[in-house]
């Protein structure tokens, strides 16, 4: 018969858990604060809601071509043709010329600096073949990153009644970009970038007014309003998002209110250490009697401020365990919880490799799971 095996972490005696702290009336569409370390929205109004992700699309386009350079496909010192298609996109240009190639590097910036749509159509068509086939790899990647409401239609972010997502879904995609490609996130603090002779500053007003903030990206289109997607880093690293405002000041202005909200009102913890040993788990029929297990990324939780200390953790962990194990096999459930009510969780994995006893071992042990 299987039972389960509770350990109690206790991190301290849980009290009566404060309110969170009022969130700030912000002047948009719909907003969202995340933590990027926990992975946590901190808060949030319509963030499930369907928007228009204006250019704040390119932020795939990105994604793909950082994901692209890395596997080798294409390099940054690599020119690539300018299609007619890709001189004549509409809207935010970098202004490359069709019988001029330019670099995936300049395009890279003109892409994130300039915003240009230009940009992001000789970069889909240097990856893919074409934007059409490049649109179908961004949505497949969204899905993978679990954008489960988002669906694109273009690489530059032209309004389409099929081009859409969330606030919830831009942050994640936010979260992936600085988590995945830590050596290109620098890109999205460049304050202006000049092509063709014509030098155009970055939009993300932020960049100037708050020296923490280094990226990410704006979006504007009449139906979208004026958007901001906002990172900076403090005490610890802060996602804003920020949809439909009327302005371009005010997508400045309301994104560094919910920034400083967040770092004024909420502290960010690592509870646990990748490859950690957390606990120590009894196996049955294997060569060893127990496993350690631990996490497989670093684990983090993000709180009001003041609340760390009430916050208790319980180990639950799948009995009996039996041999095979693999390392990184899920073992059990690490969860949190605050003033005794469900806070967050996290996966409990093994930490090294059990293997399967002798014939022997696998008897005796089997009967005394039996009396158990």
């Amino acid at each position: 018969m299987k039972k389960t095996l509770f350990a109690l972490l206790c991190l301290a005696l849980p009290v009566v858990a404060a309110a969170q702290p009022p969130v700030p009336e912000i002047a948009a569409r719909s907003f969202l604060l995340a933590d990027f370390y926990s992975g946590q929205t901190l808060v949030q109004r319509g963030g499930d809601e369907r928007v228009e992700p204006a250019s704040l699309t390119k932020l795939m386009t990105a994604y793909l071509t950082f994901a692209a350079l890395r596997q080798g496909t294409i390099q940054t010192a690599q020119t690539l043709p300018v299609s007619e298609r890709a001189w004549r996109a509409e809207g935010s240009r970098m202004f490359i010329q069709p019988k001029t190639p330019v670099t995936v590097y300049d395009l890279i910036r003109g892409m994130i600096v300039q915003s240009g749509n230009d940009a992001c159509i000789a970069l889909a068509e240097g990856i893919a073949g074409s934007e059409e086939e490049f649109v179908r790899r961004m949505n497949r990647e969204a899905q993978r990153l679990g954008m489960s409401h988002t669906h694109f239609t273009n690489a530059t972010g032209l309004p389409d009644p099929q081009h859409y997502t969330t606030a919830y879904d831009l942050s994640l995609l936010a979260r992936a970009i600085i988590r995945d490609f830590p050596e290109y996130y620098p890109l999205y603090s460049l304050k202006e970038f000049k092509y063709n002779n014509i030098t155009q500053a970055n939009r993300n007003r932020l960049l100037w007014q708050d020296p923490t903030v280094d990226g990410m990206k704006t979006g504007h289109t009449e139906t979208a309003g004026f958007c901001l997607i906002a990172s900076a880093r403090r005490n610890t690293r802060l996602i804003s998002v920020v949809l439909g405002t009327d302005s371009d000041s005010l997508r400045a202005g309301e994104s560094q209110k919910l920034l400083n909200y967040g770092f004024q009102n909420f502290d960010t913890h690592r509870l646990y250490q990748k490859g950690q040993a957390v606990a120590t788990l009894p196996v049955w029929k294997g060569g060893e009697n127990a496993l350690k297990a631990g996490v497989t990324q670093d684990f983090y939780v993000s709180l009001p401020k003041g609340l760390y200390p009430h916050l208790k953790a319980t180990l639950v962990s799948k009995q009996p365990l039996l041999a095979p194990i693999s390392a990184g096999q899920t073992v059990g459930t690490i969860r949190l919880a605050l003033d005794d009510r469900p806070y967050a969780e996290t996966p409990l994995v093994a930490l090294e490799n059990v293997e399967t006893a002798n014939f022997f071992k696998r008897g005796w042990d089997s009967i005394k799971l039996w009396f158990k």
